[in-house]
């Protein structure tokens, strides 16, 4: 839907407008995969039943273009459709649209429009833009309904009466979005909040305005601020001051942490409360399952008495509370208790409210990820020419829209879903093809890259696969999420194979696992940002920028780059480079005794516990190792692998209050997203650059960067494959040590690559200019040197 809230007027398809809801649909957000089954079965029957409507009538015309205006509430809305058919019929004229169906046909005519009332509105739709035509004939309406698996037919003519009455209808619901659209905007215009700080720091107020003033010129800014600085809230004034401007009508606030979410969640809260006027409506949107209230999350409509009669019950169930009062609780835990009270899906309550807020507030898959950005896309009024997208942690995003686009599928697992398939007697054409799929992983032995015969051979059968899931009717809650997923997932898989957009790699790990790699999302990326009106993609570590820029699929010219400015940063590490060891793969171990004794040397020098860095777990406990053997009085914690954020900063507390020396891994959430260290070490060390491993993945992503017309030279391929990545890790990890102004520390960056100046020059600026490191007493001597005051 397009409209202007100023003139007062909307354009929308017919289609959009039959289908319109303030509320959930009774036909809801369907899966991925369903909504290109359906559009597919319709395809074909619509060929058809065109060529079966020629053969009895030549003088038929099909996919007829219609156009009307109407007026309503104040509103002036015109409407845009294609009428499937219009025949000729004596003085009168037929309006028909085809509409496949699952059920056996005949299906009583009350029911077929209890479950479909979007088709019956977008006739009466038709019929009503057809009567305001000058000198239009006459016309009636008809609704063929086509079984899809035998092709036979079942025709319902619509009534004069209720086509007009099913066309006010849509009408109320569109001039009531409009109005409650109008109301935000006004909202917005009074939009009162307060600084996200109570006491700046220095460089806050002036980076501030920078970045204001960059996003009032720039399209795509890069602002990079390191971690302590205040970035979210910095973020938050500026986005909060351009859509009060009326710069953009809405803001999306994505980053991948949920622990992010809710921080950038309760710094809106508390800038905008207590405030004059309207608060700003805000929205956290959680995943699907998340929201789910049933014991096993598997969203099969048919099976879910909280997806069934969503539009009939809805108006009377009382949840449009969650967009028509902003001050309304909207947490998971108020969501699933007004959903099971209510006997609705809470996701649906979220889906329904969403496009009536002014925030929102969640993870890079509602924008990025092809299974799960129709949440966004699909919202009435979405517009990214006038949203303002804000991507925080922005340095995870390549990897993140790769990773969205990559699969994995296992022989165990397409054996299970044989299994199943043939337990529900599915077709034997299906069965026949997936056991060749089966036989196809079975036979799978490690290899860095498939036979491209071989991946010809596979993407015929995941096409012929493809072709027949969304032509077949299966019981999908009787084969369960898991199963009903990997058969679905044939069709991602192969216009995955038939992507060009994507630099990509078919490899095999393991006997009989397929892993379907994308190497560079960066085209689809960029495309996506560039539908946005603003764009600002924040990190405390973008830089190199130009390097980037290619990640994220910009040009370097069209990304701005906004640094913070922190004076209080200045000195406030001690930086030396330790060339006597080499911490390469190779020649780690042969250096190892020196790693045990410089991690002694720092304990003893330090007042308290020191943080110790590797860039793997494996090399953590080889070290770990000698310093036991070495050095048996030094207790040492090493990093456990606990997922859960709570238990991680549990275990922190506990290595700082009863260990000597906390081991970390770069790269790892321990490193890049606690926090909880800044302030609180007088020394660190990392141990060597956490260069990423050599693989197979890696090995292509080297040769995809020299490929093609924007190819590189080998020495910058991996300059962006190894060094840009390890270092990103190391500036990362370090961010976290000084958080405050007053904070200081002693960091050794262990090993000879430090000083090479391909490696020196990824440093961030606080962690250049160091002092070599080339013997023992140099360490010495440097551990024994007060640390600066700073600013």
């Amino acid at each position: 839907m397009d409209f202007s809230l100023d003139e007062r007027t909307a354009s929308l398809s017919v289609g959009e407008f039959s289908d319109f809801s303030v509320g959930p649909r009774d036909g809801g957000d369907g899966t991925y995969q369903q909504g290109i089954w359906r559009a597919h079965l319709g395809s074909r029957w619509h060929r058809e039943m065109q060529a079966q409507a020629t053969t009895d009538d030549p003088t038929a015309a099909f996919e007829v273009v219609i156009v009307g205006r109407v007026f309503h509430r104040g509103w002036t809305i015109t409407l845009t459709g294609r009428i499937d058919q219009k025949l000729v019929r004596g003085d009168h004229v037929v309006l028909r649209e085809i509409k496949t169906v699952m059920r056996p046909v005949p299906i009583a005519e009350d029911e077929l429009r209890a479950d479909h009332p979007a088709y019956f509105a977008q006739l009466a739709t038709y019929l009503a833009l057809h009567r305001l035509e000058a000198g239009a004939p006459p016309a009636r309406g008809e609704l063929v309904f086509v079984e899809t698996s035998t092709g036979l037919a079942q025709t319902v003519t619509l009534a004069a009466t209720e086509d007009a009455a099913l066309f006010t209808a849509r009408l109320a619901r569109v001039t009531e979005f409009l109005d409650l659209r109008l109301r935000a905007r006004e909202r917005l215009r009074g939009l009162a909040f307060r600084p996200a700080f109570a006491d700046l720091r220095p460089g806050q107020e002036s980076t501030r305005a920078e970045l204001s003033s960059a996003l009032a010129d720039h399209r795509h800014v890069a602002f990079e601020a390191p971690t302590g600085f205040g970035k979210t809230g910095v973020l938050l004034e500026c986005a909060l001051d351009a859509l009060r401007a009326g710069r953009f009508s809405r803001l999306v606030y994505l980053t991948s942490k949920s622990t992010g979410q809710l921080q950038v969640r309760d710094t809106v809260s508390r800038m905008t409360a207590d405030t004059p006027g309207t608060p700003v409506a805000l929205w956290h949107v959680r995943n699907k399952a998340e929201h789910c209230v049933n014991h096993t999350f598997h969203c099969v409509r048919d099976e879910c008495v909280y997806l069934q009669d969503l539009e009939a019950r809805w108006p009377k169930s009382g949840l449009s509370r969650f967009y028509l009062f902003e001050n309304h609780p909207r947490d998971l835990v108020a969501l699933r208790d007004a959903g099971r009270s209510a006997r609705i899906c809470p996701y649906e309550i979220t889906r329904t409210a969403l496009a009536f807020n002014d925030v929102w507030i969640g993870d890079y898959n509602y924008v990025f990820a092809p299974r799960n950005r129709t949440l966004f896309a699909n919202q009435p009024g979405w517009n990214p020419a006038e949203t303002l997208l804000v991507i925080d942690e922005a340095h995870n995003l390549p990897s993140r829209v790769a990773d969205a686009h990559s699969h994995v599928t296992r022989a165990d697992d397409a054996r299970a879903v044989l299994a199943e398939l043939d337990h529900l007697n599915a077709p034997a054409a299906l069965l026949r093809a997936w056991e060749t799929y089966t036989l196809i992983l079975a036979a799978l032995k490690p290899v860095e890259a498939l036979d491209l015969a071989l991946e010809e051979d596979l993407f015929e059968v995941l096409t012929r696969i493809g072709e027949l899931v969304q032509n077949t009717p299966l019981d999908f809650a009787a084969m369960g999420p898991d199963l009903a997923d990997q058969l679905w997932r044939s069709l991602d898989l192969a216009a995955w194979i038939a992507d060009g957009q994507l630099k990509k790699l078919l490899w095999c790990p393991r006997v009989g696992e397929l892993h379907f790699t994308c190497l560079d999302a960066a085209p689809i990326t960029g495309e996506i940002l560039r539908t946005f009106g603003g764009t600002i993609l924040a990190s405390a570590t973008l830089s190199p920028l130009e390097p980037y820029a290619a990640t994220v699929g910009l040009d370097p010219g069209e990304l701005y780059p906004v640094s913070a400015h922190t004076p209080w940063r200045d000195g406030a590490y001690d930086v030396a480079y330790d060339a006597r060891v080499d911490t390469t793969f190779r020649q780690r171990q042969q250096h190892a005794p020196t790693t045990a004794s410089t991690i002694a040397a720092l304990r003893e020098a330090s007042a308290g516990p020191v943080a110790v860095f590797f860039p793997s777990y494996a090399y953590a406990q080889q070290i770990a190792a000698e310093v036991d053997r070495a050095h048996p009085g030094l207790r040492v914690a090493l990093q456990p692998r606990l997922p859960d954020l709570a238990a991680q900063a549990a275990w922190v507390e506990e290595s700082l209050a009863l260990s000597d020396v906390i081991f970390l891994v770069l790269g790892s959430s321990f490193a890049e997203g606690i926090d909880l260290l800044g302030g609180r070490l007088s020394h660190a060390m990392v141990v060597g650059p956490a260069l990423p491993e050599v693989n197979a993945v890696q090995r292509a992503r080297l040769d995809a960067a020299q490929r093609g017309p924007t190819g590189v030279s080998r020495e910058e391929a991996a300059h962006r494959v190894y060094r840009i990545p390890g270092l990103q890790k190391v500036n990362q990890a370090l961010g976290r040590i000084i958080r405050a102004p007053g904070q200081r520390a002693k960091v050794l960056l262990h090993c000879r690559r430090f000083v090479e100046p391909a490696y020196a020059a990824l440093l961030a600026r606080d962690y250049q200019f160091g002092e070599t490191i080339t013997t023992d007493g140099d360490l010495e001597n440097w551990l024994n040197r007060p640390i600066p005051q700073s600013f």
